[in-house]
């Protein structure tokens, strides 16, 4: 036997063989997941059931997924028929919830949460049937599926009445608080009565419930303790303000000393939730001596607690402001000092992180970066006038934290620190300048946010400083800005760029022109040619457009005028051109009309004759917008938009082109129809003005017989151009019949020929022809009707679509025989023809 080695078609061969053989051992799971007959048949159930009895079956001998989906479909059984789904179908599903899975156990809760709370169940026992089942499985073994009925159960009492909560909820309930009950059954007594506490008047918590809530306060577990604890918040406002000093506080004072870090944590976030229910007595004798025990043994060596002290601290000092000593005062604003630097060391002007192990390092991180979110709130509360004195150094130091988090969090909370200080905003320029050139994107991002009003803040700040050093600080953020942008555009994070792009537009109110121009708009016109990421193009266009819009030097505006129509207009690259056409859509919307069509307009319509199909499409689209800026006296303009569409009618060959250019021929004809109607409407009113003008003046000089010969004139003046109007919307409207109709094929007549051959010179040519101006006005209304009827030559052959949709309606006027349609065809045949002699001409 010789052995032989493989080609490499034989290996490849034998490669393919062994991957279809993979594929076979892919599909024989598959196989065996089919059901089989016999499953089949146990899955088939008797179509002459009705639905009770499908759904009592399906309960009693069904599989697990077709009982499922009748605890499911529950809610639809009660709204169709109550009476027999609560009398047959309800009390399977609760024979069938003692051996169920968590999957339908949770199904249920669903389900008669739904009948509960949709308002179907009408009669008392149907509830007293459905509150059974859930208070029974409160006490499931599950964790997960006790606490899915506990939720049913705490958000169905919103939906049950007083009476159903004392007789179904309540009775249960006080027998459950026992020590010899579970833990799981005691939290759930604790939560429930939190609910419930607000259903009932004050009277009757304080006589049947408060004794209950104490018990539960002081329970030997510390978990039942800590729940408990928070829900003295809804209790406290459940029974009012009479009550709570006397019932609700010693229980807070004597829960904020528990053992049990977790209970005082529970205990101080239920405090500076109820400040508002204190008096000032309360406040200053009782709750501040107790707050600053829990901050003096949280900061020696509670760090969890601390951490929710740290993000809660903002509140506690305004809600305890107004009943502070100034002694009190102080130690509280030196205590946040402390955990403003907590875990740092400042070594010449530097915080640095000392060396902690890791869980303990992040703990205190994030407790300075609580106190980097409450800075705005500690602001307020040491007075915005005393920040230089008390606060700035700390600021600093949050500012140049070793952590990104918690730089990130003062920047995001920066423009909320600009606004407090007002005119004293520049003690906190550097701190911005810092921010601008961190070296993470975060910290940036999160200052862009608000960073247009942040600008604009810090650049005006009123009284407070003088104009030599708005200078220099308008000197420095320059730079800053420049780096951000650089550091951003360098990145892969293109969205922060794009938002810091956004930005800039505010700098025409911050910094001069000149500034812009000789720092920012080389820098667009680079992003706008090089940037890769479109959203970030558009947005630099945007941006140089504000820049311009706001330059004042006539100099410097044409050399940017210049530079647009050189790079982008007449640019190498179509993704330059396309982005002029991106700059002439937002110009439109930040200029004058005057001033986009003496700068911007013919630019654009010069890309009719654009190579790139993307390019003549964008500026398809555009052009209705391009049309509503040209006033009606504008008639060279109009000419030049008419000629544009009349070579992309004749030209065009991309399909996708075609489609777009008509639309936009249909949508300029309805331009074309009501502009003529507005100026009726403006002429007819400036006649009647001036008519009651000239009456007045003839009623002074008793010349009644040369005003009423006037007054003819006009009325014959105003028929007869209300006439002319509404022939020239009867023409356009037949030519839009004529655009939207189906393109068909008829057969040429000789007069057919005739004509197109007369007006085929009036079809611009193959190759870059350049836009010539149309001295016959007369033919500016019915510039598409006369583009439709030219006939294609073989450089325009992809347009007979529109010219054959014209001459069909032609053909189907000329069986007519009617005077209107002879009439429009002697119009068009003369229109045709003068506009071959005025090409002749040209």
């Amino acid at each position: 036997m010789f052995v032989r080695k493989m080609t490499p078609s034989q290996s490849s061969l034998f490669g393919e063989i062994d991957d279809l053989q993979d594929l076979t051992f892919i599909e024989r799971p598959i196989r065996r997941s089919l059901k089989t007959a016999e499953e089949i048949d146990k899955l088939t159930v008797d179509e002459d059931l009705n639905d009770i009895e499908r759904a009592v079956y399906l309960l009693s001998s069904g599989e697990d997924i077709q009982r499922a989906s009748v605890i499911i479909n529950l809610p639809i059984l009660v709204r169709q028929n109550p009476a027999e789904t609560f009398r047959r179908v309800v009390p399977k599903v609760r024979e069938v919830l003692h051996v169920a899975g968590a999957d339908m156990q949770l199904a249920a809760a669903g389900s008669f949460l739904t009948i509960l709370q949709d308002d179907i169940v009408l009669i008392q026992t149907h509830t007293h049937s459905i509150l059974q089942i859930v208070l029974l499985n409160l006490d499931h073994r599950d964790t997960v599926v006790s606490s899915a009925w506990l939720e049913t159960l705490l958000s169905a009492i919103d939906a049950l009445p007083k009476e159903t909560i004392r007789q179904e909820i309540l009775s249960p309930l006080l027998s459950k608080h026992q020590l010899s009950q579970s833990i799981p059954a005691r939290l759930a007594s604790c939560r429930i009565l939190g609910k419930v506490v607000g259903k009932f008047e004050s009277s009757i918590v304080k006589k049947d419930l408060l004794p209950l809530i104490r018990s539960l306060c002081q329970d030997v577990e510390y978990e039942v303790r800590a729940c408990m604890c928070r829900q003295l918040e809804n209790i406290t406002r459940g029974i009012g303000l009479d009550h709570t000093k006397g019932e609700v506080l010693p229980e807070l004072v004597e829960l904020a000393q528990d053992e049990a870090s977790t209970v005082r944590l529970a205990a101080f976030d239920t405090i500076i939730n109820l400040l508002e229910m204190f008096d000032s007595d309360d406040r200053t004798c009782v709750i501040f001596p107790l707050v600053k025990a829990f901050c003096e043994k949280c900061f020696k060596g509670d760090e969890a607690v601390l951490a929710s002290l740290s993000f809660q601290y903002g509140k506690l000092c305004h809600g305890l402001s107004e009943s502070f000593t100034d002694e009190q005062h102080l130690w509280f604003l030196e205590f946040y000092k402390k955990l403003c630097c907590l875990g740092l060391q400042h070594e010449n002007g530097h915080c640095e992180s000392q060396p902690y192990p890791l869980e303990l390092e992040n703990k205190y991180a994030l407790v300075r970066r609580n106190c980097a979110y409450n800075f705005p709130a500690i602001v307020l509360f040491a007075d915005p006038n005393h920040f230089l004195s008390e606060l700035y150094r700390t600021f600093s130091s949050l500012c140049h934290d070793p952590e990104i988090s918690v730089r990130r969090t003062a920047a995001g909370g920066f423009h909320e620190v600009v606004k407090l200080l007002g005119p004293n905003v520049h003690y906190i320029h550097k701190e911005l300048i810092t921010l601008l050139q961190d070296d993470s994107l975060e910290v940036l991002d999160a200052l862009l946010n608000n960073l247009q009003e942040t600008l604009e803040l810090a650049t005006s700040r009123g009284e407070g400083a003088g104009p030599e050093s708005k200078q220099v600080n308008i000197q420095d953020l320059v730079p800053a800005l420049v780096a951000a942008e650089q550091k951003a555009a360098s990145s892969l994070h293109w969205r922060v760029h794009e938002k810091l792009l956004q930005c800039y537009s505010c700098l025409p109110r911050v910094i001069s022109g000149d500034q812009i121009y000789f720092r920012f708009f080389q820098r667009m016109f680079s992003i706008i040619t090089t940037n890769n990421v479109l959203p970030v193009q558009r947005e630099a266009v945007r941006t140089l457009c504000v820049f311009l819009r706001y330059n004042r030097k006539q100099e410097q505006r044409q050399e940017i005028m210049s530079k647009i129509k050189q790079d982008l207009a007449q640019g190498r690259s179509y993704w330059n051109r396309l982005r002029f056409l991106d700059l002439c859509d937002i110009t439109i919307d930040l200029f004058s009309k005057s001033y986009f069509c003496k700068h911007f307009l013919i630019p654009a319509l010069e890309l009719v004759s654009d190579p790139v199909a993307n390019v003549r499409y964008k500026l398809c689209y555009m052009l209705p917008k391009l049309r509503s800026t040209i006033r009606p006296t504008e008639k060279h303009l109009l000419q030049q938009l008419e000629f544009c569409v009349r070579k992309l009618l004749c030209r065009e060959k991309d399909k996708d082109v075609v489609v777009t250019l008509r639309k936009t021929v249909l949508e300029l004809d309805k331009m074309d129809i009501t502009e003529p109607e507005l100026l009726e409407r403006q002429q007819s009113e400036a006649k009647l003005a001036g008519d009651k003008q000239s009456e007045k003046k003839q009623r002074e000089s008793k010349s009644g017989l040369s005003g009423s010969k006037g007054m003819s004139g006009t009325l014959s003046g105003a028929s007869s151009s209300s006439s002319s109007g509404k022939e020239m919307r009867r023409a356009k409207l037949a030519r839009s019949r004529s655009l939207s109709g189906h393109p068909t094929t008829p057969k040429m007549t000789n007069s057919d020929k005739t004509l197109k051959l007369k007006d085929s010179g009036s079809c611009p040519g193959s190759g870059k022809s350049p836009m010539l101006p149309l001295n016959d006005d007369n033919l500016r209304p019915h510039h598409f009707n006369v583009a439709s009827s030219i006939s294609s030559t073989p450089s325009s052959s992809s347009m007979p679509v529109l010219i054959r949709s014209n001459t069909s309606s032609s053909v189907d006027h000329r069986s007519n025989g009617n005077k209107d349609t002879q009439s429009r065809k002697l119009s068009v045949q003369r229109k045709s023809n003068s506009f071959g002699m005025q090409s002749g001409r040209e």
